[in-house]
């Protein structure tokens, strides 16, 4: 094998495999990115076994082959060079990495290690708008839980029906739902429906390539795997297998006190507040009475804080607490000016979401603490 590629085409793409290869694993040729010339194209792959990512950019090959080379050394090399074109050569057991006056060479693994990945059938997919499905994925994934023994609530639940998508994600003490309809869908199945579990490393690898590229999403699903086209790039990823809660049943229906808030102002207090809050539970405690929300905190280390903040609120004096995390990471993707609070009483669950969406229902239900 033997090509020129540009740095700068090459690193973008090498950039996105970082977040795949896995640093330390058993299986050694799970570190390399198996790198494929043919044509006027060099073609990139690696994989976790869990989430997959075919790539490919152009080149000019004078000769075509496939080795597997190390991803982060790779990476690291081509992103140091000068910008220039990239010449790579396979070479004795190994691959030279050149450029300008640089020279070098990298050990490489056999290619028939690299494990095979599946591939999108033609038919069944469906397109997604991206900037929407970036959005879901932003105000979700937070709420995954990263070590949960049961292994469903390590992903996200999709759900794709004909006039609406859902994505949804729980770590047991908070739930975040975005629901967006789909439009120019047919709607005359209106019970077909698609509800699948993406692992949490699929999300945030999803989050990255949308962020990176814009355009739409060509959705599909196989047996075992689900695959997300984005542009020349494709997102393979295993599906968890399990049954996610209820969540529906999770939302409460008779949350009676609500308080609008300005989403900066509250962030702001609680970010203040909560410096001296309890270190380990991280508590804050909304307190309401006629015209104002007080935000306060306490904790023998270090003592207590407190701010007030004017709100139309009417109802009886209560209060209410929440680990202040959970609330700053509501409040750091929720886009609206204005959000909004709903609660019942101290012990039951409450809700927040944005006073005014656009487009878009977003529910973030949040579990009080008991202090």
């Amino acid at each position: 094998m033997e090509l020129v590629v540009r740095k700068t085409d090459l690193l973008r793409e090498l950039q996105l495999f970082q977040g795949i290869v896995e640093r330390k694993n058993t299986i050694p040729i799970l570190a390399n990115v198996l790198v494929e010339a043919d044509g006027e194209e060099v073609r990139l792959l690696a994989t976790d076994l869990e989430v997959g990512l075919r790539s490919r950019c152009q080149a000019s090959v004078a000769r075509a082959g496939s080795v597997t080379v190390p991803a982060k050394k790779l990476y690291e090399i081509v992103k140091a060079l000068p910008e220039t074109d990239v010449r790579i050569e396979e070479d004795k057991g190994g691959v030279k990495v050149a450029a300008d006056r640089f020279d070098s060479r990298l050990q490489t693994l056999p290619r028939d290690d690299f494990p095979t990945l599946p591939e999108p059938e033609a038919d069944g997919s469906v397109v997604l708008p991206g900037a929407t499905l970036r959005q879901m994925v932003a105000k979700t994934q937070f709420a995954i839980t990263g070590e949960d023994t049961r292994y469903f609530l390590n992903g996200a639940l999709f759900v794709l029906k004909s006039d609406e998508m859902s994505l949804v994600a729980t770590d047991g003490h908070r739930l975040a739902l975005v629901s967006v309809p789909r439009e120019g869908e047919k709607k005359d199945k209106p019970d077909d429906e698609t509800r699948v579990i993406l692992p949490r490393k699929t999300l945030m690898e999803l989050g990255r390539l949308l962020a990176e590229q814009e355009g739409d999403v060509t959705f599909s699903r196989g047996e075992n795997h689900l695959f997300f086209r984005i542009g020349d790039r494709l997102l393979i990823s295993r599906m968890i297998d399990g049954q996610f809660p209820a969540f529906e049943r999770v939302i409460p229906k008779g949350n009676d006190k609500h308080v609008d808030f300005e989403r900066d102002r509250l962030t702001n207090a609680v970010k203040r507040v909560a410096l001296l809050s309890n270190e380990r539970s991280r508590a804050v405690r909304f307190q309401a009475d006629k015209g104002k929300v007080e935000i306060v905190s306490s904790s023998p280390e270090f003592g207590e804080a407190r701010e007030e903040l004017i709100v139309d609120y009417t109802a009886a004096a209560t209060q209410i607490c929440f680990n202040a995390q959970y609330v700053l990471d509501f409040l750091g993707v929720v886009e609206t000016e204005g959000v909004t609070l709903e609660f019942k009483d101290e012990m039951s669950q409450a809700v927040m979401k944005p006073t005014t969406p656009e487009g878009y229902e977003y529910t973030y239900v949040i579990m009080p603490m008991r202090i």
